[in-house]
């Protein structure tokens, strides 16, 4: 039997409704590939185009994570003009002419170990950079990769080094007291940092960052002169950081998390958010 006409038509336009909500659901599964982090950073001292940051976080997190071109302490901390970058830190800031606070930050370096931040800052191109509310990825001129994603008191980083090449991750503590205790057989790096200029008197941001990858060799260095302390496992003071040696050519991965109120507490929250990350390929 012949189905009539208005059937047919009725059928097709259910069937166009069905098919444009389902595009408007899949679409809408993966929205935040829409957001561009880099959208405002084309900002500098004498004109404000946004003052943002390409921020990769969770909503309402306790801190984000950004690129950093700028200097230790410079409340422009990603310029897109810039042509290097010197690390990926942790960030709280809500406005340049305000500062940030808590800061430490993480930079892979290839081939000669370099701490200082003028030196260790590589070239990248936009053409290289991903920037994404939840994932942040770019590919140096130098061939190193760093990849991000946030949870909401921590992180997971990756970093890719070219073959046969020297693998180094610097840990900036700035130019506050600080403290690092490196635990090469747990492949952890503990400490606090304390920099900030509003905030309380005996504030600390204490932090946990466990790596897949055993270290090669690894030591403390000092923002203050940038003196390196090759195999030393811990250290305090003004601006203390720590650095880590791995395979060459190595693919390492970082499970970052922190807390304002204890150590034990940075631990607890890593077991909670990292603890049961498996190992990506």
């Amino acid at each position: 039997m012949p189905i009539p006409r208005t059937m047919k038509a009725w059928n097709f336009i259910a069937a166009i409704v069905c098919s444009t909500a389902f595009h408007a659901t899949a679409q809408q599964k993966d929205i935040v590939a829409y957001a561009n982090t880099l959208q405002g950073t084309n900002s500098e001292f004498s004109l404000s185009a946004g003052n943002t940051h390409p921020s990769t976080a969770l909503p309402f997190g306790m801190h984000a994570w950004s690129a950093q071109t700028g200097k230790n302490g410079d409340g422009w901390k990603y310029q897109y003009k810039a042509k290097t970058i010197r690390g990926f830190q942790q960030v709280h800031q809500c406005s340049p002419w305000v500062g940030d606070y808590a800061v430490f930050s993480l930079m892979p370096v290839s081939g000669e170990l370099k701490v200082n931040e003028e030196e260790r800052a590589t070239a990248f191109s936009h053409a290289d950079e991903i920037a994404r509310p939840d994932y942040y990825k770019v590919t140096f001129a130098n061939k190193v990769t760093t990849e991000l994603s946030p949870t909401e008191r921590g992180a997971h980083l990756r970093f890719s080094f070219p073959a046969k090449s020297p693998a180094y991750i610097v840990l900036d503590g700035y130019n506050a007291l600080s403290g690092v205790k490196i635990i090469p057989e747990e492949r952890k790096i503990t400490g606090y940092v304390t920099n900030g200029r509003f905030i309380p008197k005996d504030f600390k941001n204490y932090f946990v960052i466990v790596f897949d990858q055993p270290f090669e060799a690894s030591g403390t260095w000092e923002n203050v002169n940038n003196q390196v302390s090759h195999g030393n496992l811990s250290a305090e003071g003004k601006g203390t950081g720590a650095f880590i040696r791995f395979r060459s050519g190595a693919k390492v991965q970082a499970r970052v998390a922190s807390s304002y109120i204890s150590l034990e507490q940075a631990e607890q929250t890593w077991k909670q958010e990292l603890g049961g990350f498996t190992k990506l390929e």
